[in-house]
């Protein structure tokens, strides 16, 4: 596969994976005010981040790896899955998917009548934030350690699932449902990010805090994302020996 295809998918797993996850929180998240059956709430959102990485995986895995994520990409790099060599094209492929995505969203939002962002609100325009800009009022600390080791589990579960001795074919389900959990625990804590493309595509279209706060959600889902790919590495290395050794 050419490198200009594995960093088309890239681009356009990553912009999937903004416009559906961010764009559930955007669009039906609180659809007709709290309470309305029809809004999808953050467990809908949840859910749509992990059928977004599922679906994209299925999609565009075998031409990419269906990585859609920066840190992704370090963690598999550092458990030595992925080629050094390749990274910065693919992030700046996620980056920029990721960009398009929020663009299609902003679009979209801009459609209805008196729409505005709110850059002092907690989760505008489905941003990650700490401190004022937690949905929860998490403290900086909180939004930090949740984000290294959710996004540490999540290598663990990616390399896990992908292993030369796992069942094939069954990974991106794994690793959709893997965000769905991780998204169910931590939308309160820091709305969510464990990707720093994702976070840094909305935070673009916001500004204000959310943008200062932005070095977190590129520090903490890398800092993760490389423990949890030097665990897996040690833990369980692929061999072509006797299972179990």
């Amino acid at each position: 596969m050419t490198m200009a295809k594995k960093l088309t998918a890239e681009f356009l797993g990553t912009m999937w994976l903004v416009f559906g996850g961010c764009g559930s929180a955007v669009f039906a998240a609180n659809f007709g005010g709290d309470g309305n059956p029809l809004g999808i709430g953050f467990v809908g959102v949840a859910l749509a981040f992990g059928l977004t990485v599922l679906t994209g995986a299925y999609a565009f895995g075998h031409i990419s790896g269906g990585h859609f994520n920066p840190a992704v990409s370090v963690g598999l790099m550092v458990g030595k899955r992925f080629p050094a060599a390749d990274l910065v094209p693919y992030i700046l492929a996620q980056v920029l998917g990721g960009l398009l995505g929020a663009f299609f969203i902003y679009i979209i939002a801009s459609g209805q009548p008196g729409f505005a962002i709110d850059s002092t609100a907690a989760g505008s325009f489905a941003t990650n934030g700490f401190g004022a800009l937690s949905p929860g009022g998490y403290s900086m600390m909180s939004a930090l350690i949740a984000e290294v080791v959710l996004t540490a589990i999540f290598l663990i579960i990616i390399m896990g699932s992908t292993h030369s001795r796992a069942p094939v074919g069954f990974a991106p389900i794994a690793i959709g449902l893997g965000l769905t959990l991780i998204h169910l625990i931590s939308i309160p804590i820091s709305n969510t990010s464990v990707n720093p493309a994702r976070s840094t595509a909305v935070a673009l279209f916001v500004g204000g805090g959310a943008l200062s706060q932005l070095w977190l959600f590129w520090l903490a889902p890398i800092i993760g994302g490389a423990i949890g790919g030097g665990i897996y590495a040690w833990l369980g290395h692929e061999r072509p020996d006797i299972v179990g050794e």
